[in-house]
């Protein structure tokens, strides 16, 4: 290694420091622009005619940032965290200036699509970066910050988005990105720690590709089994068999390829393929739980939009507690702890939520989200961290970025589930 390739080792730490508010700050706003239009979507929707269109401002968000997940995390593995940081910034950036400016509806879809592009590759790149800027045994801290950030993104973004609209007007839901993302661009334009040139970069186009399209058809067939077509129909059984034709194909890409997208070896690390499946069932409690608690704190406890929105804080609040006490004490406890409580902790809250009613008092739905929350912190970041000390250096963007997308798949299967 060069005497001037920089690690966490030798790393300056006020630059260390402004680096991670920068990547904070980042994935503050994708977060929140993941979920920002939900309370205001229909008001957009209708002030420019689209109103027909409007389930695709939140599709077309969806699709990209999950397709460009793993791309995003293999591709910081290569040419380093910084550059495809500052690129997904720039790109999320454009989505929200001109999203704000969107005169269509097909205009306002095109630039939330490119917001998922953006929010697929700070979120990612993000979490893999606490791994080159921290040792191992600071690694939950941080991991446990992000994720409470995490949490804060996706509890407020419909609440903010609500007030927005409401007492300015929804262009400045996206115009509000601006300002933060030009902090995080100033504070993150400073030296990463950087890959070891290995000389020739190689892509896995082929990969890339098969991989893009499989989760293509897994991401649509959930957001429009249902809806725009039934569970058990021809439509249903040709994507299922598309789905299973991909994945063989990607098998079979992947182990002929130099520099896999997803490397195979993955399905041998006993850590990653347990942090996926907890991932997976953390992506389906927390989007599934957050979007029907709320339809059902409107339809049925009487709530308006905005009081809903306003509850569901409780659960980013008991998100941010565990998150950020799992990683303080988390060299103290262990990851087991922490893995062990989050699930039965969750799936307790998710019990007493199923026993509500048109009767339930407020105080014990909030209570219960409160509850969800703290089973759901205990889970995020401390996952992260065991998935990151046990990857090799030269695979954290992939290794990180096969976690987060089977976090983003889950959360589109929790709200088909939740649907049904």
């Amino acid at each position: 290694m060069s005497a001037k390739q920089i690690t966490y080792e030798n790393i300056d730490p006020k630059v260390r420091s402004m680096i991670m508010v920068g990547l904070t700050l980042a994935m503050l706003i994708a977060c929140l622009d993941g979920t920002i239009v939900s309370t205001c979507g229909a008001t957009i929707a209708s002030e420019l005619n689209g109103t027909a269109l409007y389930s695709w401002m939140i599709t077309a968000y969806m699709l990209c940032e999950t397709v460009m997940i793993p791309i995003s995390g293999k591709l910081s593995d290569l040419y380093g965290r910084k550059p495809v940081f500052l690129v997904g910034l720039v790109l999320f950036v454009e989505g929200s200036l001109l999203a704000g400016m969107s005169a269509s509806m097909e205009m306002m879809i095109a630039c939330r699509a490119l917001q998922g592009l953006g929010g697929g590759i700070l979120i990612p790149v993000a979490t893999a970066a606490v791994a080159d800027l921290y040792e191992p045994a600071k690694r939950a801290r941080m991991q446990g910050m992000l994720g409470a950030v995490f949490g804060i993104g996706m509890g407020l973004g419909p609440v903010l988005g609500g007030y927005i609209t409401e007492y300015i007007g929804w262009h400045w839901v996206f115009y509000i990105n601006l300002p933060m993302a030009v902090i995080a661009f100033v504070l993150t334009i400073r030296k990463f720690p950087m890959p070891v040139d290995d000389g020739e970069v190689l892509i896995d186009y082929k990969g890339m590709a098969v991989l893009s399209a499989l989760l293509l058809d897994i991401i649509l067939l959930f957001e429009f089994e249902g809806d725009r077509f039934e569970w058990v129909s021809p439509v249903t059984a040709a994507m299922v068999v598309l789905a299973l034709v991909l994945m063989y194909v990607l098998v079979k890409v992947e182990k002929k390829a130099a520099e896999p997208m997803l490397a195979p070896h993955l399905i041998h690390n006993r850590t990653v393929v347990v942090a996926c499946i907890m991932m997976l069932i953390f992506g389906i409690a927390l989007t599934g739980s957050m979007t029907y608690s709320s339809m059902f704190a409107i339809y049925v406890l009487g709530l308006s939009v905005m009081e809903a929105g306003e509850y569901a804080i409780a659960m980013v609040l008991g998100m941010m507690i565990t998150a950020m006490g799992s990683g303080q004490l988390l060299t103290r406890t262990g990851y087991r702890p922490w893995l062990a409580a989050g699930p039965v902790i969750g799936a307790a809250a998710l019990f007493l939520m199923s026993t509500m009613g048109p009767d339930t008092d407020l105080t014990y739905y909030a209570a219960y989200l409160f509850l969800l929350g703290l089973g759901l912190g205990c889970m995020m970041s401390t996952i992260m961290v065991s998935v990151q000390n046990s990857a090799k250096q030269s695979e954290m963007g992939m290794t990180t970025s096969a976690v987060n997308l089977i976090r983003s798949v889950g959360s589109t299967v929790g709200t088909a589930v939740f649907a049904s």
